[in-house]
């Protein structure tokens, strides 16, 4: 069953015997066979509610659903949309854009989302893969987006907004258009994103994800583990073309009745400013980033806030305790991926263990494989993970390589415990081997990371003629320490006296930044391309 009048997507989707095995064993999770995403997300709501907010105004859930019905309207009976077709959004977190991305959904749309920072040649890449046919752009981000149209001649004009501020060409039109829409009855297995990788690692990768998939994190992740209350006001520094960002500051506050409190530069200081301005309860963000805020924390408001969630990034221990003595609030770690749209392992309240990433969400198993692809009661392996949601890549032969034997493999190496707790070693890839010994970059990380003078870093392995490998570490040191050879012997000194000696950084080369995908996510390969 499916809505879908142009089938590009399904067309291109992976044959089910390479998709992995998915798993709908809570009751939550029985969701019909005809399902919208968009209208689920906000039907039952209070329409004089608040669904979004920021420093430009108020949105109420009647206002997003009457915007979203105008927007689907103008899209399939002015601009010749058909269930199916793709569109493109662009733009910085605002409530036009999240209006934009519920009217796709119920015209029967895919949706394609680009992170803001990216350019040209980065987003016509992505209309090339996705045969894009219509687009929704920020005014901001116009000049990015023709360059992009210019490469591959592909969309047509798209419609422009003027972020929050209502005075755009798009809003002009809508105001002509009638109000009430009939939602497009799409099957809860019809398409509804396509979410691409950073491709830091080659050519980006687009994950499909289904009007199920939508509901899905929130039916398991959030409403496990964060324990959402109708009225909580959610905020996050990550765009909604990332997945991490989609879930905490669109699909989640929606689905269970709450406010999206949106940033459109969300710096640490304007991520934490906001949050306190408008009384979040809610806070998700990068492990740096809680890093940075701690030296801003002081004077500030933050008594609304009771849940503080951390992903993206391994979240080192020194970092978790050093905001619970700042704040008194515990940071949800979790782990997750664009191929599995959120987070599947986690833990929250007295379940957390600094330093590990958690348990297996419920709805979801996890694992490690051995070597020979078998999982194991306990050990260090390949993570691999299977749920309610799972890796679909958008005619893309990498299939094969992440879905292995029915399990999604996240290509993240941890150690899981006889308690079934996971505890992050490395990306697969990340794992130095320096004189026959296998160091994980993130733990010489972590044992940086708690020394004061560190802001930031990251450690690769680099070619050594004595030991094959050496670790080396690029630190951007706090403001206030002068990067010399005496800080780096303290460093070395302080990592040899918190973690075995063999895994200390023999080299530290001290930076102003360390290079980053448009997700926020460190770039080792650049930093190994250095040496």
């Amino acid at each position: 069953m499916t809505s879908h009048l142009d089938t590009f997507v399904l067309d291109r989707l992976p044959a089910p015997g390479l998709q992995p095995r998915f798993l709908f064993d809570l009751p939550e999770l029985d969701y019909p066979g005809e399902l919208n995403a968009a209208v689920e997300l906000l039907a039952g709501k209070d329409p004089d509610a608040l669904a979004v907010v920021n420093d430009a105004g108020r949105w109420t859930y009647g206002q997003i659903g009457d915007l979203s019905d105008r927007i689907a309207r103008l899209l399939v009976e002015e601009e010749g949309l058909v269930p199916g077709n793709r569109v493109l959004l662009r733009g910085p977190n605002t409530a036009m854009l999240f209006a934009a991305w519920a009217g796709v959904l119920k015209a029967g749309g895919v949706v394609v989302a680009t992170m803001p920072i990216l350019r040209s040649g980065e987003i016509a890449t992505i209309m090339e893969r996705a045969r894009i046919d219509h687009a929704v752009v920020d005014l901001r981000c116009l000049e990015d987006f023709e360059g992009a149209a210019r490469l591959t001649g592909l969309a047509r004009q798209p419609l422009v907004y003027d972020g929050d501020a209502g005075v755009g060409a798009l809003e002009s039109r809508l105001r002509a258009v009638r109000g009430g829409f009939a939602p497009v009855a799409t099957a809860s297995d019809d398409p509804a994103l396509i979410a691409f990788t950073s491709g830091t690692t080659g050519q980006p990768k687009g994950c499909v994800h289904y009007h199920r998939d939508i509901l899905a994190v929130a039916d398991t992740f959030a409403r496990h583990l964060l324990a959402p209350a109708v009225g909580d006001r959610w905020t996050c520094s990550a765009p909604i073309a990332f997945t991490f960002g989609l879930g905490m500051l669109l699909i989640f506050p929606w689905r269970f009745g709450g406010t999206a409190v949106t940033v459109e530069q969300a710096t640490p200081r304007a991520l934490l400013e906001s949050a306190v301005r408008h009384r979040a309860t809610v806070l998700a963000t990068a492990p740096t980033a809680y890093k940075a805020m701690l030296a801003l924390l002081p004077g500030q408001d933050l008594s609304a806030l009771r849940t503080c969630v951390s992903a993206g990034e391994h979240l080192p221990a020194a970092t978790w305790q050093a905001w619970r003595d700042a704040t008194g609030l515990r940071i949800v770690n979790g782990i997750g991926a664009t191929e599995m749209m959120h987070v599947f392992v986690s833990a929250a309240g007295d379940d957390i263990r600094p330093g590990s990433t958690g348990r297996a969400v419920p709805g979801y198993e996890a694992v490690v494989l051995d070597g020979r692809d078998q999982p194991m009661a306990a050990g260090t392996g390949r993570l691999a993970v299977r749920g309610p949601t799972g890796c679909r890549y958008f005619d893309d032969p990498r299939q094969g390589k992440y879905v292995v034997g029915g399990w999604n493999v996240t290509g993240d190496t941890c150690r899981l415990d006889g308690d079934g707790y996971f505890w992050y070693l490395a990306r697969s890839d990340d794992m130095i081997v320096s004189s026959g010994y296998n160091i994980a970059a993130p733990e010489v990380e972590n044992a940086l990371h708690a020394h004061p003078a560190v802001q930031e870093c990251a450690v690769v392995g680099v070619p050594c003629e004595e030991r094959g490998q050496k670790v080396k570490a690029f630190v951007v040191p706090r403001e206030d320490r002068r990067p010399d050879a005496e800080l780096a012997g303290i460093l070395k000194d302080h990592v040899k006296a918190t973690i075995a000696p063999y895994k200390y950084p023999r080299e530290i080369e001290f930076v102003d930044a360390l290079p980053k995908t448009a997700s926020g996510k460190v770039q080792r390969a650049v930093l190994r391309q250095r040496g």
